[in-house]
């Protein structure tokens, strides 16, 4: 036996065994647990006022029902349905940038305090080697562009300029 350690991938991410594209979840997934908080909430206060004379029962039960009362509301306020997949938002980020785009790639990221989906999509150019990079940041729930940057690609060769 090896004392070496050794890193391996989980079977579900085995690059051999891909099968197809992958499926971006959901982010309305996320009410599922606030509605759960909002329950617990509810429960505390029914057992808070069932039984108020009990040796375990007190103020502290109307506390965390609140407490779970806000993280529920902000749960379930966060669960936005995604209007926009992927393959949409590499559309939108092409038309924001104004060049063809060659390679590109989209990940799901979240901004602001209630967690809004939004695609940050990185392109280059269809030139080889690519002349200009974009990245762009597009709205998974309206698709509008929320921000984006066009520059000439620093990799490219230095001869090379940009077209516009």
């Amino acid at each position: 036996m090896s004392d070496e350690i050794r890193d391996e991938l989980p079977d579900d991410l085995q690059p051999s065994e891909f099968v197809g594209a992958y499926l971006f979840p959901d982010n309305s997934r996320r009410r599922v647990p606030g509605y759960i908080y909002l329950a617990l909430a509810a429960a505390c206060l029914a057992i808070r006022f069932a039984f108020p004379d009990a040796a375990v029962v007190n103020d502290g039960w109307i506390l965390g029902a609140v407490i779970l009362l806000v993280a529920g509301v902000i749960t379930i306020t966060s669960g936005w349905r995604m209007n926009v997949d992927e393959k949409e938002a590499l559309v939108k980020a092409q038309q924001a940038v104004g060049f063809a785009v060659g390679h590109a790639s989209a990940q799901q990221v979240w901004r602001g305090f209630r967690s809004r989906p939004t695609w940050r999509v990185l392109c280059y150019s269809a030139e080889d080697p690519p002349i200009e990079r974009g990245l762009v940041l597009v709205d998974a729930v309206d698709g509008s562009v929320v921000e984006q940057l066009v520059e000439a690609n620093p990799e490219a060769e230095p001869s090379v300029e940009p077209t516009h």
